[in-house]
């Protein structure tokens, strides 16, 4: 297509720019812009939460005189209204730029294509080029997600071995993935505004479940635990470490001491009774949407995997698959609990894409098919 070449090159370092600020940005997008003037980039900019500026205005103002006549390409359309930050397509108009090229239009269908409109009427070409709108749509799935949905994106992660299991009988000490695929772990939970575990994980293991990536974050990674009795030890290393970023799911069953306890060590404490005197799990992702955190990440046992499938709620999984068996009926499996009866009532996946772990491990990860897509 015409401009590919050209197009090609510059959107991708619009790309790369956007993936700077990933774990910076949310709730917004990771957006990346480059101002190109006589086939040389002359601003540069990423958005991220702290900086305040969008990708835009940060591109135009290293440009600065040259953005005229300039083509800005952009990983995402322009805002077209205000918020912490005027609008990007006015910004941009009144640079002067002659043509925006973007990856994809802005999935909010309040604002989606306002932002086109509003420079098409101002005599700026405007282009997608489609070419991008995958990779773009990737980069923002949790945003994505939430503008089409209103919902938390959900992923189930999980360390598995080639027959699926997650924890032998008896001795659990050592890990089942290797130290390059739980670092592939930490940039995934980096990506992540909220984690959630099961009581019994953080009794086995004692973990602190923080982001160790060591990459600056927009906000702080959110750990909630599933607790329907709190049994949440005031002594872990989660309740330690707490700095309003711990949340314990409880039911109406539980406590009033053990809440009060946790609530003076610097817990939040919520109350949502689900069926069969569990937590409801619907209902933590619904607060969490509320709340405007965008995505979750799931890293418990064997009982609460299978309880957020059973609960409809997983949009996808991510499961690391290391070259070992451990076999047996008592080792556990990636999702225990009843499970289905029939083979044709197994929950299914879309879109599968694996990646490769060096030297032999490799991550599956997924889409959950939901009603909708049946």
């Amino acid at each position: 297509m015409p401009g590919y070449s050209t197009n090609h090159a510059y959107m991708t370092e619009a790309l790369a720019l956007a993936r700077r600020g990933l774990g910076q940005v949310s709730p917004n997008p990771a957006v990346g812009a480059v101002v190109v003037r006589d086939g040389e980039i002359v601003g540069r900019g990423f958005h991220t939460w702290a900086a305040k500026d969008h990708a835009e205005t940060v591109a135009l103002r290293e440009a600065g005189v040259a953005a005229r006549g300039a083509t800005v390409y952009v990983t995402l359309e322009p805002c077209a209204h205000e918020g912490r930050t005027g609008p990007c397509a006015e910004a941009l108009i009144a640079a002067g730029v002659a043509r925006v090229v973007a990856a994809m239009e802005d999935p909010n269908p309040l604002v989606r294509g306002q932002g086109f409109a509003k420079l098409r009427t101002a005599g700026v070409e405007v282009e997608i080029d489609p070419s991008f709108t995958q990779a773009a749509l990737k980069l923002n799935e949790p945003f994505v997600h939430f503008m089409r949905t209103r919902r938390t994106l959900v992923t189930l992660k999980a360390a598995v071995t080639l027959d699926g299991k997650i924890a032998a009988p008896e001795d659990n000490s050592g890990w089942i993935t290797s130290e390059r695929a739980r670092a592939h772990v930490q940039e995934l939970r980096h990506q992540h505004d909220a984690i959630l575990t099961g009581i019994g994980t953080v009794a086995a293991d004692d973990p602190l479940l923080t982001d160790r990536s060591g990459l600056p974050r927009s906000r702080p990674f959110l750990r909630l635990i599933a607790d329907s009795q709190l049994r949440l030890a005031v002594d872990s290393k989660m309740v330690k470490s707490a700095q309003s970023d711990l949340v314990v799911v409880t039911t109406s069953a539980a406590s009033k001491e053990r809440r009060e306890a946790l609530e003076r060590k610097g817990v939040e404490v919520w109350t949502m009774d689900g069926p069969g005197g569990r937590t409801d799990l619907r209902q933590v992702v619904a607060r969490l949407a509320e709340r405007k955190y965008l995505s979750l990440m799931i890293e418990a046992g064997s009982k609460l995997n299978w309880a957020v499938l059973e609960a409809g709620i997983a949009d996808k999984v991510f499961f690391y698959y290391a070259p070992k068996i451990l076999g047996g009926m008592q080792s556990l499996p990636v999702a225990g609990g009843a499970g289905m009866k029939r083979r044709v009532d197994a929950i299914r996946m879309r879109d599968l894409e694996l990646h490769s772990i060096p030297p032999d491990e490799f991550a599956v990860e997924g889409w959950v098919v939901k009603p909708e897509w049946s």
